[in-house]
């Protein structure tokens, strides 16, 4: 740990394994035990990072496309379960909070992805999680629409943490919310970018990586750690080799208060570590505060609906017997 009112940031830039649960919860559990040894009070890794992003949705619909999506569904993370369950332990023993993108399975129907952002404390709990609000572009066809229960910011013993994944930075809204609730280190997920080399990308996603992330850490005056996913055609299980037509080179970055960047672009496989203190966030408070004095509240109001939505409401037998019987008498 550094200095009383200080932290030490880290963005875990790896390729997970893909189509293999419980392959990747290993590797991310002694990812987690290495950024702890390392300093950190707490880590980062990309969106999706378990069990790793749709990358097959780029590609044309092919043989492979159907048992892609399937095994991609089976392979995914349901909130809490022995997955997490890993991920709480190794956070716990590692005495660092963690935020990690997961492919979140609904427990109910089986058959329904999100985007999700986990958050598990030092303390070895789940702190909460957030299901990105809409997926971007072709990832429509894999991940259903978030809710705003997880949009929210977590209070640490070092600092208040949020979370966002990838383009949701480009909706103004939900970055409005964590500012206005007053985030200190904020961690923006990606999917990572294409090489240089490499021909037009049919995901306009990439270019706005770097640009998005520093916007928000200077809009919202705090911290942000920016892991991008790494993932190589060399990656790629042989079976959907038709199916790799991108690679994700990561390229993840740590941004300070003012929207300059302090550690990265990274390459390859990873961790990268930074040092902040709530001085410098509280310097760049003082000069915009996003959700105190440099808002409006006579002139706007952001109304959230935090409500989950059930799909069936139900009511047992017997309520329906007494609503008939009580229809039914005199008036």
């Amino acid at each position: 740990m550094a200095r009383s009112d200080g932290f030490t940031l880290a963005a875990i830039q790896a390729a997970p394994v893909h189509f293999d649960r419980a392959a990747s919860t290993g590797k991310a559990c002694r990812l987690i035990k290495e950024a702890g040894a390392m300093g950190a009070t707490i880590a980062a890794f990309s969106e999706t990072w378990l069990p790793g992003y749709p990358f097959f949705i780029y590609a044309p619909m092919g043989t492979q496309t159907w048992p892609a999506m399937a095994e991609y569904l089976a392979n995914a993370v349901e909130i809490p379960s022995p997955t997490t369950d890993k991920l709480c332990a190794a956070a716990k023993t590692a005495g660092i909070d963690v935020v990690i993108g997961v492919v979140e399975r609904d427990p109910v129907t089986k058959g329904t992805v999100y985007c999700t952002l986990l958050f598990i404390g030092r303390e070895g709990q789940i702190l909460g999680r957030h299901r990105k609000l809409k997926p971007t572009f072709l990832e429509r066809a894999v991940w259903g629409d978030g809710d705003a229960v997880g949009l929210q910011c977590y209070d640490r013993p070092y600092g208040r943490i949020s979370g966002l994944n990838c383009w949701e930075h480009m909706m103004m809204l939900p970055g409005y919310a964590l500012a206005a609730q007053g985030t200190q280190i904020h961690v923006a997920t990606w999917p990572g970018r294409e090489p240089a080399a490499a021909p037009p990308s049919p995901n306009p996603m990439w270019p706005h990586q770097l640009l998005l992330s520093r916007a928000f850490a200077m809009q919202g005056a705090c911290y942000l750690i920016a892991p991008g996913g790494l993932r190589r055609h060399s990656d790629t299980p042989e079976r959907y080799k038709e199916l790799s037509v991108v690679e994700h080179t990561g390229d993840s970055v740590i941004i300070d208060p003012r929207g300059e960047v302090i550690a990265g672009p990274a390459e390859g496989e990873t961790i990268l570590i930074a040092e902040g203190s709530l001085d410098v966030v509280r310097a760049a408070k003082a000069a915009a505060d996003l959700g105190g004095h440099y808002s409006r509240p006579d002139i706007f109001q952001l109304s959230i609906d935090r409500r989950s939505r059930p799909r069936i409401a139900e009511r047992a037998a017997a309520d329906d017997r007494g609503a008939l019987a009580f229809d039914l008498r005199p008036r």
